[in-house]
């Protein structure tokens, strides 16, 4: 016997609202899922990130984990976050080694996980990545349909 289930319906989206429809979803997932490349084979793993403004990221990394390679050798990633209600947000960017020593000591401060197993800022292990959205698209409990969500701050 087989079982079909109907297809979502989606409430109508005013695009107006795309990226605080967007927003809301990142805020609501704490461990959003990170692709990256290695070679020709995706790698997919759940981060934390250490800081969020608008829809720039930034994920605290240790210089020994396997992303940092595939991320220096390929600096294209995305970012999957999913809220309780199936609602998806994709954020496509690029990762950036973070020099801006200012912000870094902020995300420091802010962050006591870090700080606890690191116990230095200057820990040589430590690496934040500054993800820079090139599209960030927004779909509706499963819906099948994304919607581009402008990531300019002037439209948002």
């Amino acid at each position: 016997m087989t079982i079909l289930m109907a297809k979502p319906e989606p409430k109508p989206i005013d695009p107006a609202q795309l990226p605080k429809l967007a927003q809301a979803v990142i805020k609501a997932d704490p461990f959003p899922c990170l692709a990256s490349m290695d070679g020709d084979q995706p790698r997919l793993r759940p981060v934390s990130p250490v800081r969020t403004d608008g829809f720039i990221v930034y994920v605290a990394n240790l210089r020994q984990y396997h992303k940092t390679a595939e991320i220096a050798a390929n600096p294209r990633v995305e970012l999957c976050y999913m809220d309780d209600a199936h609602n998806q947000v994709r954020l496509t960017g690029v990762a950036e080694v973070l020099e801006d020593s200012e912000l870094l000591q902020e995300i420091w401060e802010a962050n006591p996980l870090l700080r606890h197993y690191l116990g230095s800022i200057d820990n040589p292990a430590l690496i934040v990545y500054r993800i820079s959205p090139s599209q960030v698209r927004y779909m509706q409990e499963w819906a099948l349909e994304y919607f581009d969500v402008p990531t300019d701050p002037e439209k948002t």
